[in-house]
């Protein structure tokens, strides 16, 4: 492949929550003019579709205790692309910002020279609200909404207090493997055991599932349906709004959208 002498440019780029019609214009504009794409693993085929034949394509998918490059190679490899003369685009699940580690990634490559900018994308968070109906702030249940990371160092020294109850939600992202510890955590810090939660799986995509329950039953709930990642769990009063359980199948059987 012809790349310029000159240093490129990476983009990082929010694929959203994975309908490929979910995506900003921008976002697929960049996907089509792209050199270089270093891409995650919860990216869907849909949305790698529409980059070019011609652009390299680099794998760094991250699953739990199996990474294949480490954030710090991540880095190194975005710089070392685009010092080669490639338009790069690093394409994430979700939004950069939002627990994509895009943050480290900027400091990466200003620190090499290389131009770098910051495309965002829906949230899964906003994604799995928006595909079963459930809004994430109502009125009459959550005036406040959090974001935490439930696959996090020293989960049990953090204070979750204030993060969930009573006029809040709380979304949790990558919080499967530690759904026991996670709900032992929010109970432990004040949250009612009988507290609402929704564990929503493969959001906006074709066999995206959602499941209901209590926080003292949140382990059992995924243990029992076979929950795998890409999933969030919601907890609080907004968890019982939506659709119904049953009726999410005939939503997920709606065909997305091509972007054209």
């Amino acid at each position: 492949m012809m790349v310029s002498n000159t240093t490129g440019r990476v983009f990082l780029v929010g694929a959203g929550p994975g309908a490929v019609d979910l995506l900003t214009l921008r976002a697929a504009r960049l996907l089509g003019e792209a050199t270089a794409v270093v891409h995650d693993g919860l990216v869907s085929d849909a949305i790698m579709a529409l980059v070019p034949a011609s652009a390299l394509r680099i794998s760094v998918a991250k699953r739990r205790a199996r990474h294949t490059l480490s954030q710090a190679a991540i880095g190194d490899l975005l710089v070392e692309l685009a010092l080669a003369g490639h338009a790069v685009v690093r394409l994430k699940g979700g939004d950069p910002f939002i627990f994509g580690r895009g943050g480290e990634e900027v400091d990466a490559c200003a620190a090499a020279g290389v131009p770098v900018e910051v495309v965002p994308g829906i949230s899964s968070a906003q994604g799995a609200g928006a595909a079963t109906l459930m809004p994430l702030t109502h009125r009459d249940h959550a005036s406040i909404v959090s974001f935490v990371a439930g696959e996090c160092r020293g989960l049990a020294a953090q204070n979750w207090v204030g993060l969930a109850g009573p006029g809040r939600t709380l979304v949790i992202y990558m919080g499967l493997a530690g759904s026991e510890a996670i709900a032992d955590k929010l109970i432990a810090d004040g949250l009612t055991p009988d507290t609402p939660v929704a564990v929503i799986e493969r959001a906006t995509r074709h066999d995206q599932r959602l499941f209901r329950s209590l926080l003292a039953d949140l382990s059992g709930l995924i243990a029992r349906a076979g929950v795998t990642s890409p999933a969030l769990i919601i907890v609080g009063a907004v968890a019982r709004l939506g659709v119904a359980d049953s009726e999410i199948l005939t939503l997920a059987e709606a065909a997305p959208c091509p972007i054209s």
